[in-house]
């Protein structure tokens, strides 16, 4: 529970050990103002720096601050430290989360501590704080504190807390993508095998993580081939008179009709679980036996089966690249620095197999070492995934055995946190250390490339700045059907897809079809939120990354002049008139990728030469804006056919509609069929195979 900063303080008595205290700050004597409009003294005057922008700061600023005599403390430096000051007296002495919050409540900070009430006053002392601690006091107006029994909960809520409010004084770990499992489900006689993201409710045995969709892809294709296991959805599989393509490609078993028994089918499902917990030996030992045995009484089929299935699981760990001989269960963390940015490369091994890697590259100051952002980054990353037996590191982090009791208190069970030293272990940390090396060399060199095109882009179009925040925006619908709306965003990193949006048009009365209206309503919507206040009592409206600017440099409409037109329109008519620059991408002859034409407000259409870098700059950008606009016009489409079912089909009556689900058995199969397998159903002609086919898959626009 947090305390209300409203609710008033006794003055003498100390709070308990377990109550959380605020502090907020006390009326400065003159009005708080922003540490650049401020006058203070030399020893905090590099505190004027752009806020938004912690990347540009120089190499210098990991040295002390100069100390200040007292008597010139003035400004914001006082105010925070008056803040800060308050909070010492009201703070317990018990373990415990701070957060440090500025004039407009945003948090600048989250900390643990052992000892709140001396870790406070450490940021308190008028002298010897480094600059980035520097300019988090200067913010600081008020602190907040929330008390807890160990501080192993402690480092657990600080976790919790930063992925969740995302301080801009905090390493932060920057994913929006949960792991992929493989399932091998156990509601049902004959279990599936298939992928599997969220929560894990579905009753059945979970392998993983893998690295990438594709990497679980490939091994379920793989394990197919080995242990002939279904992978067919429930009712598809109730509904089978006849065994599916899978069976004859020897990709199933074909339990749905009863080709194979069901003692048969679960060994088969045994050995695809024993391999996936680590028993290939011995499955492939068993393999081995089977097929000398059917050779030798000379069934050379039975024999010929056995050794495909042998050749997939050796594919399997084939692919798997790297695989350690004595490391069972583990994930391996590395960290490399480099151009003022940090790159993790995290390696997944389950079973003794190498199940993928992923590079992560967290947003930290160049002020922090190796080693804080690496501790900062592994407790983040285990806040809402089970961590394994055993945890490698490229460096020593501060508070090793602090993460080892809070990981085994995560988990249930022991976990182990090392640096190893020598050994096979050390060689995975040092093959992690050179994929993480060259992962931070390809981001750097794209974001030199970025940020060229940047500036190539400014000088082209006649911008007044080299835009930070570009944000395009397009529409898609089918026949004015469905119709939704998108905004993708990017800047000198790239795109920035956890600040992509979608709009449901929703305006009573829009003719079908008509793309200026929807246009004018997506900007509309997008736009006011950012001229108009809010309400009293709401909180202010702001982006999901505190370092990125709301307001975009550049705004591109994905069309002609008359879309530009519609756009004008649309920020006139909530005072925006001139402050918001617009650009109009319209499609070539033909819709010719290359010759595109770009329309700027009260200005001649630009032609730029088909291979010119930032024509291709522009087409990346406005092809980005078509996947994500696309993508969700289907999401939306999808639910409101199978809401509807197939009774939205022209010339599907109910005897049709029942064929084809005796057929497919879900309306998501008979989605995914093709024209050649619908028109296979009893009573579907090739032309209804073709209406059905089109009503699914029909392209919008």
């Amino acid at each position: 529970m947090i305390h209300d900063p409203a609710e008033p303080q006794p003055a003498a008595a100390e709070p308990s050990a377990d109550a959380p205290a605020t502090a907020p700050a006390t009326p400065a004597a003159e009005p708080y103002l922003p540490a650049e409009a401020q006058d203070i003294d030399a020893a905090t005057a590099s505190l004027a720096v752009e806020e938004d922008d912690d990347s540009r700061l120089p190499e210098a600023e990991d040295e002390p601050a100069a100390e200040q005599p007292a008597q010139q403390a003035a400004g914001p430096m006082a105010v925070g430290r008056s803040a800060i000051a308050r909070a010492v007296r009201l703070a317990p002495t018990s373990p415990g989360v701070y957060r440090m919050l500025n004039e407009g409540r945003d948090v600048l900070y989250v900390g643990k501590a052992k000892n709140v009430k001396k870790r406070l006053a450490s940021y308190a002392r008028p002298t010897g704080q480094v600059l980035r601690i520097a300019r988090m006091i200067a913010l600081t107006v008020e602190v907040e504190v929330i008390s807890t029994t160990t501080e192993t909960e402690a480092l657990l809520l600080e976790a919790n807390l930063i992925k969740q409010l995302r301080p801009r004084f905090n390493v932060q770990l920057r994913d929006d993508k949960s792991f992929p499992y493989i399932l091998i489900t156990g509601d049902h006689w004959a279990p599936q095998i298939l992928k599997h993201r969220g929560a894990q409710s579905r009753p059945g045995r979970y392998f993983g993580p893998f690295a990438s969709a594709g990497a679980v892809n490939r091994t379920i294709t793989a394990l197919q081939r080995a242990f002939l296991v279904r992978s067919c959805t429930d009712s598809f599989f109730e509904s089978r008179t006849r065994p599916c393509l899978l069976y004859q490609i020897r990709r199933c078993a074909g339990p749905c009709t009863g080709e194979v028994d069901f003692p048969g089918y679960s060994e088969l499902v045994r050995e695809a679980t024993d391999f996936l917990s680590g028993r290939s030996r011995a499955v492939k030992q068993l393999l081995a036996a089977e097929m000398e045995k059917a050779s030798g009484e000379l069934e050379f089929e039975t024999a010929a089966l056995y050794r495909d299935r042998l050749a997939a699981l050796s594919a399997i760990q084939s692919q798997q690249g790297i695989n350690p001989r004595t490391v069972e269960e583990a994930d391996v963390f590395a960290i490399h620095q480099d151009g003022g940015y940090s790159c993790v490369e995290v390696f997944f091994f389950r079973t003794g197999q190498n199940w993928g890697n992923r590079a992560y590259f967290p947003r930290a100051e160049k002020t922090f070492t190796p080693e804080e952002v690496l501790g900062a980054f592994v407790a983040q990353f285990y806040d809402d995934k089970p961590p394994p037996k055993l945890i490698l590191l490229s460096h020593e982090i501060e508070e090793t055995e602090l993460l080892t009791d809070a990981l085994c208190v995560k988990a249930g069970r022991k976990v182990e946190v090392q640096v190893p030293k020598r050994g096979e272990k050390k060689e995975l940390v040092a093959h992690a250390q050179t994929n993480a090396r060259e992962a931070l060399g390809r981001k750097l060199a794209d974001t030199a490339t970025q940020a060229r095109l940047l500036e190539n882009l400014a000088s082209t179009l006649g911008l007044p700045k080299v835009p930070q925040r570009i944000e395009v925006y397009d529409n898609s619908h089918i026949q004015g059907t469905n119709a939704v709306g998108a905004m993708i965003v990017a800047g000198p990193d790239g795109f920035i897809k956890n600040q992509y949006r979608k709009f449901n048009i929703r305006s009573e009365g829009l003719t079908p079809g008509d793309d200026y209206a929807m246009m004018r309503e997506v900007l509309q919507r997008r736009f006011k939120r950012l001229v108009t206040p809010p309400a009293e009592g709401d909180a202010p409206t702001k982006p999901k990354d505190d370092d990125v600017p709301q307001w975009p440099d550049l705004v591109i409409i994905d069309g002609g002049r008359g879309q530009l037109n519609a756009a004008r329109e649309a920020l006139a008519g909530i005072g925006l008139t001139d402050q918001v620059t617009l650009l109009g991408v319209a499609k070539g002859p033909d819709r010719d990728a290359g010759r595109e034409t770009l329309f700027l407000p009260d200005r001649d259409a630009i032609k730029l030469e088909p291979r010119d870098p930032v024509l291709y700059f522009i087409q990346r950008l406005r092809d980005e804006a078509h996947r994500f606009v696309i993508g969700s016009h289907r999401t939306l489409r999808k639910k409101d056919i199978r809401e509807a079912g197939l009774q939205e089909i022209p010339g599907i009556g109910p005897t049709r509609k029942r064929a084809l689900l005796l057929h497919f058995g879900t309306l998501k199969e008979i989605e995914r069929a093709s024209m050649t397998d619908l028109g296979k159903v009893p009573g579907i002609s090739a032309e209804s195979a073709r209406r059905i086919f089109e009503f699914f898959h029909a392209r919008p626009d």
